[in-house]
């Protein structure tokens, strides 16, 4: 065994040991604090609405202990398994060959995980978000959605997928460095053509329409430096009954969304501060840093690419014994992600950061009060837990766990 595949097998298993413990954590957490209600949130949020969260949530973590221990197996089975090798043996046998054949065993790999993923996305469907009561997507929905994703994932990416394997034996020592020219520019572009080209091809969004919340947007947008024709409502409400908002795109793609069921739910001082909080997104640039962190950290991820594109133990370490730079790319892919785990934290923690700088954005330019009253609704409508565990909030929460949260919002307490 080469000393690379050991490495390998030691990192994944070591890497989903940590995350089955994590999931172990969170859900025990969780229910020792089922039947009590933290102190803060007792005049807003019920008994049965804490127990009812606390429920989902444990169902949530099961649900990902399966889709981890099964993630795994799919990894070793395509990588030490021989599974990519395979795959691409079958294509060269059907008569393709040269970068047509490196293309198509790209797709059926990414076809295969895709499809692997399936039936965990429809037991999460129609089963936990139903039986909790927030689906709202039909199976027809489900195979149409299912469908268009796979349809946009093959004409957006495989052409990347493409160029990127034309450059790789043309573009000499360089190479890597066109490769992520490439990627970044495929990047930007995704990021301007998202809001207005593909996600009205999933969604209906329209721009608010007249009378006083649109007056208190506008109003509220205007101060803030942005375009209020860039507020629109999506009709969320078409597959669940959770609420969100959220910012994307930039340039004149930008635009901040609310679903539907989040106008329904939520008073105008309130959809005011939530507005408030996203446009801090916008005006602390946290989406260019984002962009701009993705962009260097791809960078860095093509340079140790065109590295081991040199390094002939490699492949075969991996389960493929003579490839070409299709199965180089696909390794790469899809074994550096073993590797990143210890850097999860501090993609979380810089996250975190952000929405605590959006809610100290908002607080100047809204009502702060109004503002840990609409999370707190979000909290109870979405069955958001309000007890995490701090371990697993450090490695995978995106947004400060709630008791925070809103205790620097509204430090003289709820109710």
């Amino acid at each position: 065994m080469h000393s690379f595949t050991l490495f390998f097998l030691v990192a994944l298993s070591g890497g989903l040991a940590v995350q089955l413990w994590l999931l172990r954590r969170q859900a025990r957490a969780v229910r020792a604090h089922r039947a009590h209600v933290p102190p803060p949130f007792a005049s807003a949020i019920g008994p049965d609405a804490h127990a009812h969260a606390a429920d989902y949530t444990i169902a949530q973590t099961l649900l990902a202990v399966f889709e981890r221990v099964a993630g795994a197996a799919l990894l070793l089975l395509l990588t030490i398994a021989g599974g990519i090798a395979a795959i691409d043996a079958w294509i060269s046998g059907s008569g393709l060959a040269g970068l047509p054949r490196q293309v198509a065993t790209v797709a059926v790999t990414m076809l295969v995980t895709a499809i692997a993923g399936l039936p965990f996305e429809a037991w999460r469907t129609f089963r936990v978000e139903s039986h909790f009561g927030f689906n709202r997507t039909t199976p027809a929905l489900f195979a149409v959605d299912t469908l268009k994703g796979l349809a946009i994932g093959a004409v957006l990416v495989l052409p990347l997928v493409a160029l990127l394997l034309w450059l790789m034996p043309r573009a000499g020592a360089s190479w890597w460095i066109w490769a992520w020219g490439a990627w970044a520019a495929f990047s930007i572009l995704l990021g301007w053509a998202w809001p207005r080209l593909i996600a009205p091809l999933f969604n209906r969004f329209r721009e608010l329409e007249a009378g006083s919340l649109r007056e208190a947007v506008e109003s509220l947008a205007r101060r803030c430096g942005f375009e209020p024709r860039g507020v629109f409502v999506m009709d969320g409400s078409k597959r669940s009954t959770h609420g969100n908002a959220y910012f994307t795109g930039f340039g004149r793609t930008k635009r901040i969304v609310f679903f539907d069921t989040l106008v329904d739910s939520l008073a105008i001082p309130e959809l005011q501060a939530v507005l408030a909080h996203e446009l801090g997104h916008f005006r602390l640039h946290h989406v260019a840093l984002r962009l701009a962190g993705t962009l260097a950290a791809a960078f860095a991820g093509f340079a140790l690419l065109a590295w081991l594109a040199r390094q002939e133990w490699f492949q075969p370490a991996l389960g493929v014994p003579s490839g070409g730079p299709h199965t180089l790319l696909l390794l790469f892919v899809l074994a550096v992600p073993v590797f990143l785990l210890p850097f999860r934290p501090l993609f979380a923690w810089l996250s975190r950061r952000h929405e605590y700088a959006a809610d100290r954005y908002a607080a100047s330019h809204a009502d702060a009060r109004a503002l840990a009253d609409a999370l707190v609704k979000l909290y109870r409508d979405n069955a958001t837990t309000l007890t995490p565990d701090p371990l697993y909030t450090a490695f995978h929460a995106s947004h400060p766990p709630a008791l925070a949260r809103i205790a620097r919002l509204a430090p003289e307490g709820l109710g």
